[in-house]
């Protein structure tokens, strides 16, 4: 006869349970709350003014949040939730359950202080030992930009529309001059659709000068890697007498390229492909978080709709 454990879900306990005692003592948890209780919170406890109905403590909603991002729950609606489901939530919440207006109200009425305060619990827990960057692990998701994709040229479409509102424009020039005025349109007027057409060529101007611009940027960045590159081509060779193997790096080309586009609403975002396929104007958000801990390191909003790791991003930079 099998001999298995009891289920029992209607017996209470004898006396009531303590949440001190639901996690391990090593739990990230536990690490999270300690850390948190010895900040200096009362910046923040300083702009509750006391009327109406309690409010959660500071400490415990920045915890929630903080042992949120380390397991990779940011949203406020699964964050709520979690402090039903997740034994650590319930720890950190103390048994209450912050709703999701209120964590997302916390997260921006105190954003600036936030940023802050992550940092230094992150320097607590290199100085405990328990962060050691060694694997670092990178997601993204793409957040949409406050403009269409249909608002973006390239520079070589910006060019041909160049050509045809100069085109447009001489053609208006000489009805203009014209003395029978006969052949102008009905209803067209020519000093407004001459003004028109002005400005369409002093934007194109404007967005051509800008993708220029970021076109010898790139160049910049590019020429100066090609040349570390050949560098230690050069310095392999003279160490060794052979000619290094492998296809040797192509120097970059300088000038904007005919598909490197702006967009005319939101001139930092870019054309991005989304999930669910398509392509959509985007920034890409980054997370960085330590394989070992799964402590948030670093995150950033970066321009690239790849996620990787580099001198370049702001999360390279924090993370290296």
């Amino acid at each position: 006869m099998s001999n298995f454990i009891p289920t029992d879900r209607k017996t209470d306990y004898l006396l009531p349970p303590s949440v001190d005692d639901w996690l391990t003592q090593d739990h990230l948890a536990r690490f999270v709350v300690e850390v948190i209780d010895g900040l200096d919170l009362s910046h923040l406890t300083r702009q509750y003014v006391g009327r109406g109905s309690k409010a959660h403590h500071p400490a415990t909603l920045l915890a929630i949040l903080v042992y949120g991002y380390c397991t990779g729950v940011f949203s406020s609606r699964k964050l709520e939730m979690a402090t039903y489901d997740s034994v650590a939530f319930r720890y950190i919440a103390a048994g209450t359950h912050p709703d999701h207006d209120t964590l997302a109200t916390f997260r921006r009425r105190f954003i600036d202080e936030l940023a802050g305060m992550f940092v230094q619990v992150l320097e607590m827990a290199t100085e405990m030992k328990l962060l050691r960057l060694g694997t670092v692990c990178l997601d993204g998701t793409k957040i949409h930009a406050n403009a269409s994709r249909h608002s973006a040229l390239s520079h070589g479409h910006i060019i041909k529309l160049e050509a045809q509102l100069k085109a447009e424009v001489q053609e208006l020039l000489a009805l203009a001059e014209a003395a029978d005025t006969a052949n102008t349109p009905d209803g067209m007027s020519l000093p407004k659709e001459l003004k028109l057409r002005e400005d369409r060529l002093a934007a194109m101007a404007s967005a051509k000068a800008k993708i220029a611009a970021r076109a010898q940027e790139r160049y910049t960045r590019e020429k100066a890697e090609f040349d570390e590159k050949m560098s230690k081509r050069e310095a392999k060779q003279k160490k060794t007498g052979n000619k290094p193997r492998g296809k040797a790096p192509t120097p970059p080309e300088p000038g904007a390229k005919d598909m490197e586009q702006i967009n005319l609403t939101d001139e930092e975002s870019r054309i991005m492909k989304v999930s669910g396929g398509g392509f959509e104007q985007c920034y890409n958000a980054q997370a960085a978080v330590d394989a070992q801990t799964m402590l948030v390191v670093a995150t950033g909003l970066t321009q690239a709709p790849k996620d990787a790791l580099n001198n370049r991003s702001p999360i390279g930079v924090a993370a290296g």
